[in-house]
């Protein structure tokens, strides 16, 4: 028998007691309140309630050993990014890779891979695939459904999909920023319960009006908390938190914590937030981590106090896995998989020649998934670095066989010299890359090629890379050290070659997006996200 006293926070019941929690075999066995000495305070472990694992470059068993310092016990993850490139032998991958740890993984179902037909992706899940997968009892709810045209317009497959998760009985992720009015009314109606992508507090409160649950995101690059963190005064119990997509070197300094420090300090119900990390997720999703009551996991964490809210130890099913900052978990093993079949470019395919007037260029927004779009006016002829006007080029390279590059005009980056490129281009994941030159351009890319797949930048003859050979997405090694290789080539990035974006790279990764507004580019061409067509 295994016990642990100290002041219990009882998310569910809302109330502190002190006492002391007992565990055998990894689920409690009592909870008995009495007198105790010890000051710290015992709670359930947290939850983050939408991330792309991927995203964090590290595979599950690393991310995991890197997160329950934090107190992170589970996750709600969507396998979207790999299933993008392998399929549905991706998302096999990341269940048995998630396995090997003490750590709650719940993975959907990836409901638009690929996301859109306007751009070259690895593979094709169809509603056979999501049917199969609906089955798997380690698949938890219909992830993300990016397609919201498909779903306002009706789409034979899309609706499938939908059909075969109600029928599940399994919840539906939602994934439209910005609609607003009758499309979100009839877009919710459809059966999809959650959005992660409100970025202004009209917008999240429409749809909660409508009756959906809100997942408040702050990550790497986007970051809606502070617009979003009032939704806690009157609807408490439909709110969620999560991360979205989480750089390693952001992971290494915190996760859920830091946004629950966040919102205390704005004076937030204490027990209003950590349920929105805990409770709200668990009954939703119907995880399977405990939240600190008898017949539950023994997932809990210590914190010293709820002022500062400093994580002294956790434990997953009764397990030690962190404490005082060191994660007692053990890296996994894996062997690369991937798909990766294009050959290194030449400079000179980046020419870029236009037309005598006015150009649609992406505009770069700073901490945001969006983008806007400019009218940049071109004396004609081929396109050369304005960089007085911090217009660029920017470039999408098709990873899974070769074809012609797709080129555009982006401005916004802030880069002053150099080439910044990355194999993480959400949703398909073909090369992305902005650059104030062809050679460092193509130095950036072809580095990528020859490692299938990383994030590199290039200056002068000079190329650095952190190379992610899973799938082009994720890295095999130990995640520490990803971290802190990732912060140095961002540093590069920013220190060098003048980049002052706060996340380069996912920003960069954002730029390929098709299905958030405003314009984007795809290896196909320019995109516009709101009519939902080319328009280069």
């Amino acid at each position: 028998m295994n016990k642990i006293s100290g002041n219990i926070v009882d998310v569910v019941k809302r109330k502190i007691f002190k006492g002391t929690v007992s565990w055998q075999n990894g689920i409690i066995s009592q909870i008995e309140a009495h007198d105790t000495e010890a000051e710290h305070y015992i709670l359930p472990g947290l939850v983050d309630a939408h991330i792309h694992i991927e995203s964090s470059m590290l595979i599950p068993s690393e991310f995991a050993r890197m997160a329950v310092v934090h107190g992170t016990v589970a996750t709600v993850s969507d396998p979207h990014e790999i299933a993008n490139v392998l399929g549905n032998q991706g998302v096999d991958f990341m269940i048995a890779n998630g396995k090997t740890v003490p750590f709650h993984f719940h993975f959907g179902a990836p409901s638009c891979v690929p996301a859109t037909a306007f751009e070259t992706a690895g593979a094709h899940i169809g509603p056979d695939e999501i049917a199969e997968l609906m089955a798997n009892p380690d698949i938890y709810y219909l992830a993300e459904m990016m397609n919201y045209p498909g779903v306002l317009f009706s789409d034979e497959e899309v609706m499938k999909k939908l059909q075969i998760a109600k029928k599940s009985g399994k919840p539906i992720d939602g994934h439209a920023p910005g609609l607003r009015g009758e499309n979100a009314r009839k877009y919710i109606a459809a059966g999809i319960s959650t959005d992660h992508e409100c970025y202004t507090l009209p917008e999240a409160l429409e749809k909660l009006g409508y009756g959906m649950k809100i997942i408040i995101r702050e990550g790497s690059a986007a970051k809606n908390f502070e617009a979003l963190v009032d939704l806690y005064d009157e609807h408490a119990e439909n709110i969620m938190l999560c991360s979205d997509d989480k750089h390693p070197d952001d992971l290494i300094k915190g996760h859920i914590n830091q946004l629950i420090l966040r919102a205390f300090a704005k004076g937030k119900d204490k027990m209003d937030v950590l349920r929105s990390c805990t409770v709200n997720p668990v009954l939703h999703y119907g995880m399977r981590n405990g939240l600190l009551r008898a017949g539950d996991s023994a997932d809990m964490i210590v914190v010293d106090s709820l002022e500062t809210f400093n994580v002294m130890q956790t434990y997953v099913a009764g397990k030690l896995v962190a404490e005082n900052g060191k994660s007692f978990i053990e890296t996994q093993p894996v062997e690369p998989l991937n798909y990766f079949n294009c050959e290194k470019i030449d400079p000179a395919c980046l020419g870029l020649s236009l037309d005598a007037g006015t150009v649609r260029t992406i505009k770069i927004l700073d901490k945001q998934i969006v983008t806007e779009e400019i009218n940049y006016e071109h004396k004609g002829g081929n396109f050369e670095a304005d960089l007085a006007n911090d217009v660029l080029k920017i470039i999408v390279v098709n990873r899974y066989q070769n074809a012609a590059v797709a080129m555009a005009l982006v401005h916004n980056s802030g880069l002053k010299s150099g080439a910044i490129a990355s194999s993480v281009a959400h949703d398909s994941h073909n090369i992305i890359a902005i650059g104030t030159n062809y050679q460092d351009l193509s130095a950036a890319v072809n580095a990528i090629i020859e490692t299938k797949g990383g994030v590199a930048a290039a200056l002068n003859g000079e190329t650095r890379l952190v190379p992610l050979p899973m799938a082009g997405l994720m890295s095999n090694e130990d995640g520490q050290q990803v971290a802190k290789n990732y912060e140095k080539l961002d540093q590069w990035v920013k220190n060098t070659l003048g980049c002052p974006l706060t996340a380069p790279y996912m920003t960069l990764s954002f730029l390929a997006l098709l299905v958030i507004p405003k314009l984007k580019l795809s290896d196909k061409g320019l995109f516009d996200g709101e009519k939902f067509e080319f328009v280069r």
